[in-house]
């Protein structure tokens, strides 16, 4: 064993130094931690217990379980047991509380009661990264993952799960809006994904292109993003605080009436349109090979011919004007174009702002590269962190205040790694007042 480093021995007496802070050095990131929540305004983001009670046993300050929280995420320790543990061992959390050593009950409860205050403080540290020039000018790229629920599988139970099992419990099936029931986790449903499917939510994330930081997120319990684009692009734009934003999303968004949103809203959208035609499934004509001309208000098709409007409908709730062709009949290319009497064309009364965001995307052949490079290098993380289990808490909302948690973690490592320790340190005492929330931002 001599020629190994030896350690010392375990009964030696170690003068250890005076101070918890010498254990902690300068570049070390629970000190970001310390700072960011020393410089938060807690009441008026809505956490309880600020003002201390004037009988009763004192409580923890709240200041004291949001960094341990913060710390924990960071570090990926979600679980309150094991952030009780942490306290009681961990030098750096010792350091961070002043030895303070809370209970995971109260740890969880604090967690449990302040959702909505701990969502308001991911949204303020974003509007710190925009004070302090870290987004881009106005492009950002939308995206939703599927996150696991603590709600396993089996556990979770659809019509057709019903009428193989457990027949007792369709009253309650009943009373759901979506046929669906998860025992463990009311709120968690089954969706699909690549793979064989999972129970769980749908998390929404607006992540800005030059530093992948995510500037907006939500967390939904339906399996599709066809309903989230304009929703998504607004609060995008408001954490930015800008007026012209672009947004760019996969082909799951496209929705024509998200898009319209977003047009009114003076938000640009680059989406690849969804094939739902038949037609080119099977080798005929597709509707991109009729082209129209707005001036005459007809469509002109691969032989020449032209398609006129006939009349106007309403389907699902859009207006569509519908044209065709008295020639198709004699058509030499019929069978290359449709089975039917007519091929008849269908034009939503907006389409033009359909076809603006397909010429958009046609002169941006690289959007959709920018968008998988973007948006997915979060979700991956994220899901790293996570670990088997994403989720730990049951429920919407308290799965949305667990995603916030992940997000301020995430973000605040993002940061430091692109400014540095000192400077974000220096950002936070100096432009935290700034970044102040509206009453209308800490309501919603």
């Amino acid at each position: 064993m001599n020629r190994f480093i030896k350690g010392e021995c375990r009964t030696q007496i170690t003068l250890l130094p005076e101070s918890l802070d010498d254990y902690v050095v300068e570049t070390n990131p629970v000190r970001v931690v310390d700072v960011f929540v020393d410089e938060l305004d807690l009441k008026p983001l809505g956490f309880e217990g600020v003002q201390p009670a004037i009988t009763g046993r004192p409580a923890y300050h709240p200041a004291v379980l949001l960094k341990i929280y913060i710390y924990g995420y960071l570090d990926r320790i979600q679980s309150s047991r094991r952030l009780e543990k942490e306290t009681q061992r961990n030098i750096e959390l010792m350091w961070l509380t002043g030895r303070l050593m809370p209970d995971f009950k109260t740890i969880a409860t604090f967690r449990k009661e302040n959702g909505k205050a701990i969502r308001n403080v991911c949204r303020q540290f974003v509007m710190l990264c925009q004070q302090l020039g870290l987004f881009s000018e106005d492009l950002v790229a939308i995206d939703g993952s599927k996150f696991k629920a603590v709600n396993n599988r089996d556990r979770n139970f659809t019509s057709a799960k019903l009428q193989r099992r457990m027949e007792e419990i369709e009253v309650q099936l009943n009373q759901t809006p979506d046929k669906q029931i998860s025992l463990t986790d009311p709120d968690a449903r089954s969706m699909k994904t690549r793979g064989t499917g999972i129970v769980g939510y749908n998390a929404q994330t607006a992540v800005d292109t030059k530093h992948h930081l995510i500037v907006a997120h939500e967390v939904i319990n339906e399996g599709v993003d066809r309903s989230q684009l304009s929703h998504m692009a607004k609060k995008a734009r408001s954490a930015m605080g800008i007026d012209d934003l672009t947004v760019i999303a996969d082909r799951g968004y496209f929705k024509s009436e998200e898009i319209l949103a977003c047009h009114e809203a003076c938000i640009t959208a680059i989406v690849p349109k969804t094939v739902t035609s038949n037609a080119t499934a099977d080798g005929r004509f597709g509707k991109a090979d009729f082209i129209f001309d707005a001036e005459k208000n007809e469509y002109r098709c691969p032989a020449g011919e032209a398609l006129i409007w006939r009349f106007s409908t309403i389907e699902k709730g859009l207006k569509l004007h519908c044209y065709w062709s008295s020639a198709c009949q004699n058509c030499a290319l019929k069978e290359h174009c449709t089975p039917s009497p007519q091929r008849r064309v269908k034009r939503w009364e907006h389409e033009d702002i359909l076809d603006a965001m397909q010429t958009r995307l046609d002169l941006a052949l690289g959007s959709m590269r920018i968008r998988r490079q973007t948006v997915e290098h979060p979700f991956g993380t994220l899901k790293a962190w996570m670990g088997a289990t994403h989720f730990l808490m049951k429920t919407l909302a308290h799965v949305r205040t667990e995603m916030s948690l992940h997000v301020l973690a995430y973000n605040l490592k993002r940061v430091i790694n692109i400014i540095g320790l000192e400077a974000l340190i220096d950002g936070i005492k100096t432009k935290m007042a700034l970044c102040r929330p509206s009453e209308s931002a800490i309501a919603g």
